[in-house]
Formats: C-alpha cells, sequence, structure tokens
C-alpha cells in the first residue's frame, strides 16, 4: 500500500469549482473531486500553519495548552509511527516554518525530507545591497523583494520546485511498496505572486500600486484594490491548480490508484474582504477560515465522485493514514480513522473543537458554530504549557522563563510534568463577544443568533470536548465557564 498527501497553505474551498464557485479556473479540482470523496464538513482544530501541522502529527487539539511551537518529547507522530512500522516516509515542502525555531524538529519525523527555499520573506538569498524600492500596497518585506528577483520564470518558483520533487519522488518509487509522501506547498499562501500567464486568466483593469499581499485585519483598500486583490489569489490558485493536475496525471499514467490514498487537505482558508477583513487569526475564525476543503480517495473502498457530510477534522488525517497501513493508533490521539466514513459517509463525532490559542474557543456540530469569547477585556488568566519553550522564530523571552512553574503531568503527556509560562494574548478577541450563527439559513455567517437551548447544547459540547482534551482550568476560568469535577478523559472518548 503506498499513500500520498498533497497539502496547500491557505486553500478557500469557496473559491473550489467542487464546492460552487464558478468563476475560478481550477478545472484539476474538479477532476479531483471525480476522483475522490468530497467532505462538505471538514474543520480545522489548532490554528494556525504548525499548531495545525502538529495535528496532523499526534492526531490530538494543541491549541487549549500551547501556541505555535515545535513538536514536544511526548507528542506521538505520525510519520515517525509509520517509520518505525517499516514505511518510508517522505516530506517535500516550501513551507518555510519549518524550518524556523517554532517548527525546526517536524521534519526530522520523517525518513526522508527535502526543503525548498523562498516562499514569502524566507531568508534565503544572501543580498547585502537593498532592492529596489517598489510602488507596493499592503505588506512589504525586503527579503520576499530580493526572493522575487530570483523567480524570474515559473520553474524557480519554490511551488514549482516542490511539487516537481514529488512528481520525482513518484517516478522514482511507483514499483515500490509501503510508503508515504508528503507533498505540501506554501501556495495559495499570501503573497499572492505568479507569473503572467496565471495572471492573464483573470483580466481586469487595474492600474494601481502592486498588491499581492494585504495586511492581516480590517479591509482599508479601495473597492477595485481589493478585488484586484482576489485576483491575484485566483491567479496563484490556478497555477496550484495545475500543479495538482500534474499528479493526478502521474497517478494515471503509473496505474496507482489501485493501491495508493490520496488526500488533497489544507491546513485552513483565509478571508479575502469578507466580513471586511483579509487574512486569519485576528478576527474571529469565521467558516472561510475554519471550514476547509478535503479530498480523500481510499484504493480499498474505491468510492469516487460522492460527498460525505460527516464532520471530520484535520486530527482525523494521522489516525486514518496509520489505520490505513495497519499500525496500531496511540490512545492519546483524539481523532478517528476515517475509512468507514470514506466507504460509507459513517459518522465520526457529535462536534468538534477548532480554535487558536488565547482566542475564541469555537465548536461546531455541522450546522451551528458556537464562538465563546472569553469573558474578560485582559483575557486571562493564560499559561503555556510546553517541555519545547520557542515561538514561531524566537525562544521565549528570558523574563518569561524565570517565572516558569512546573505542572501536571497531563494526561497526554505519558507521565511527563512541563513547564507552566504565563502568556499575553495577542489578539482582542473579547471586543467581538460570544456568538452563535446557524449555517443552514445563515451560511455567510453574517447575523448571530440567540437562543438559548441551542447554546446550552453547544456549551455542553464544548465543554465535553474541553474535558476530553484534558484543557486547563484556567481555561474555563477565561471563557466563564465552571470548572468541571469529572475525572478527565481523552482519546476514543472524545467521539462518544
Amino acid at each position: 500500500m503506498k499513500a500520498i498527501m498533497v497539502m496547500f497553505d491557505s486553500l478557500n474551498r469557496r473559491h473550489l469549482p467542487s464546492y460552487g464557485c464558478d468563476w475560478t479556473v481550477a478545472p484539476n479540482f474538479a477532476r479531483l473531486a471525480a476522483r475522490t470523496v468530497t467532505f462538505d464538513n471538514a474543520y480545522v482544530c489548532s490554528m494556525p500553519c504548525m499548531p495545525a501541522r502538529r495535528e496532523l502529527h499526534t492526531g490530538r487539539y494543541n491549541f487549549l495548552h500551547g501556541s505555535w511551537g515545535p513538536l514536544q518529547p511526548y507528542d506521538d507522530s505520525m510519520p515517525q509511527l509509520l517509520k518505525k512500522g517499516s514505511i518510508y516516509t517522505h516530506l517535500i515542502s516550501d513551507h518555510y516554518h519549518y524550518w524556523e525555531e517554532g517548527g525546526a524538529n517536524y521534519h526530522c519525523r520523517y525518513s526522508t525530507w527535502d526543503g525548498v527555499r523562498g516562499q514569502e520573506g524566507d531568508p534565503w538569498i544572501g543580498q547585502v545591497k537593498d532592492p529596489p524600492i517598489q510602488n507596493v500596497l499592503g505588506h512589504h518585506r525586503r527579503n520576499d523583494e530580493i526572493n522575487r528577483a530570483h523567480m524570474a520564470c515559473e520553474q524557480r518558483m519554490p511551488q514549482a520546485v516542490t511539487m516537481t520533487k514529488g512528481l520525482e519522488f513518484i517516478r522514482r518509487n511507483a514499483g515500490e511498496d509501503n510508503w508515504f509522501l508528503h507533498i505540501e506547498t506554501f501556495d495559495p499562501h499570501e503573497p499572492f505572486f505568479s507569473q503572467p500567464e496565471w495572471k492573464a486568466l483573470y483580466p481586469h483593469d487595474y492600474r494601481g500600486p502592486r498588491f499581492d499581499w494585504p495586511r492581516g485585519g480590517k479591509v482599508s483598500e479601495a473597492r477595485e484594490a481589493v478585488e484586484h486583490c482576489r485576483l491575484e489569489y485566483a491567479a496563484l490558485l490556478s497555477m496550484c491548480d495545475a500543479y495538482l493536475g500534474k499528479v493526478l496525471d502521474l497517478m494515471d499514467e503509473q496505474d496507482l490508484w489501485k493501491d495508493t490514498m490520496l488526500i488533497v487537505n489544507t491546513d485552513h482558508g483565509y478571508l479575502l474582504g469578507e466580513h471586511d477583513y483579509w487574512a486569519k487569526c485576528v478576527m474571529p475564525f469565521y467558516d472561510e477560515v475554519a471550514h476547509t476543503p478535503l479530498f480523500i480517495w481510499d484504493p480499498r473502498s474505491g468510492k469516487k465522485d460522492e460527498r460525505r457530510r460527516s464532520l471530520v477534522q484535520t486530527i482525523d488525517l494521522a489516525p486514518t493514514l496509520l489505520e490505513y497501513f495497519g499500525q496500531p493508533i496511540p490512545p492519546d490521539m483524539q481523532g478517528t480513522p476515517l475509512r468507514e466514513t470514506v466507504a460509507a459517509d459513517t459518522p465520526v463525532r457529535e462536534a468538534g473543537l477548532f480554535g487558536m490559542f488565547g482566542a475564541h474557543v469555537n465548536v461546531t456540530d455541522g450546522r451551528y458554530v458556537y464562538m465563546r469569547a472569553p469573558v474578560r477585556p485582559d483575557n486571562g488568566p493564560l499559561y503555556q504549557y510546553t517541555l519545547m519553550p520557542s515561538h514561531m522564530n524566537r525562544p521565549y523571552d528570558l523574563a518569561d522563563l524565570q517565572q516558569i512553574e512546573m505542572a501536571g503531568p497531563f494526561s497526554f503527556t505519558k507521565g511527563c510534568p512541563v513547564m507552566r509560562i504565563r502568556s499575553t494574548p495577542w489578539v482582542d478577541c473579547h471586543s467581538f463577544g460570544t456568538m452563535l450563527f446557524d449555517l443552514a439559513t445563515d451560511p455567510k455567517q453574517e447575523h448571530p443568533i440567540r437562543d438559548e437551548a441551542i447554546e446550552s447544547k453547544m456549551i455542553g459540547h464544548l465543554v465535553r470536548l474541553m474535558e476530553c482534551s484534558d484543557a486547563p482550568a484556567e481555561q474555563y476560568e477565561r471563557l466563564g465557564l465552571p470548572v468541571p469535577q469529572t475525572p478527565r478523559a481523552t482519546g476514543a472518548a472524545m467521539a462518544k
């Protein structure tokens, strides 16, 4: 058996033809839907980039205990478990956060890995002289300007190099058995930098400054600039579509459909002006960000060109791959293998948590989305629990480390106590307040509802799932919820 995961970053489901979009040029995503099962209720869990990738390894929520950071010594790692089970695992990625301090041990869990440089502001090209000053609207970084100068043609762009290396692995190993290939590109994450051939697919009259990298936050640009930036995203999406097509072509050519699982997924979506916001994280996780595309082909059932309504999440992907390769699933994994969901839409959960450390704690049952805000303006109390004290691209401040306490162990730390470090939130989610949405009547989440019975039901889901995750007591206090007195639970109890 073999498996391929093609993972994109910031892929907005509402821009894909298989989820109802009729204006983007993405024929290979439509072709993908015809060859796989399309999930209509796939949701994120921990946000954003590296917390989501940690869940790909561990199969459990992590945003209640900490923020962006490395894999912990007690974390189960799906690629590592496969490797121990004699399944060859290979990562090829241009997601440069893997090579920063807060993500620097994820790639080590694979049998082999290959990194591609140059995305976003990746400190890649060593150039002392400042690049020419550009007329730019939105975000701008010195390293990004230098990197772009070295990508005059598509073949030198990180996505093209990444996907080509993935195709080379498939060609080299198509005749072998027992391998998992993880191809991961940072695109269509901002900046939405693409070559002219992709921009030409979306002709429009725009004469303003370059605008392909919006600043996360409230939309302040003119309508023409907003529409232009959306089309820049669409152009990059079409490039992603073309390289996805190359993977599908190779699976056809090598007859891999008979014994190779294919998963096409993303870490999260992206706001392109919806709700009057750009990007993610500084606002509530509306469906454009939290409700994600997911496609799975499982050769054992052979189901294709079908849709599934069951609620699934990122944490399900690790146990899905372990089960597929016949490997045991660790008890600390909270996700569920999706074999029967792919085959027959068998439900795996009644509700699912999602969120970011220090922000709203959200829960959905597939129809309602409940966003629970902190009750205090200071968003406290809030602590991180870790044995690997690193932020995205730097260690914790010495002042924070000088105040650490030891806590735990938690149910999932395998007997290890952990550092307890006071944290200051960087987003203001208190001002948004608690919100409840009914996606059946308000799919764009424009009109929060008030319904005590439904809110009570969603709070019940929220508290139960926090208990199953062994959430710290202060998380309940922060959200204005009573601290449960029942014994801690984890793993399979979550799905019940």
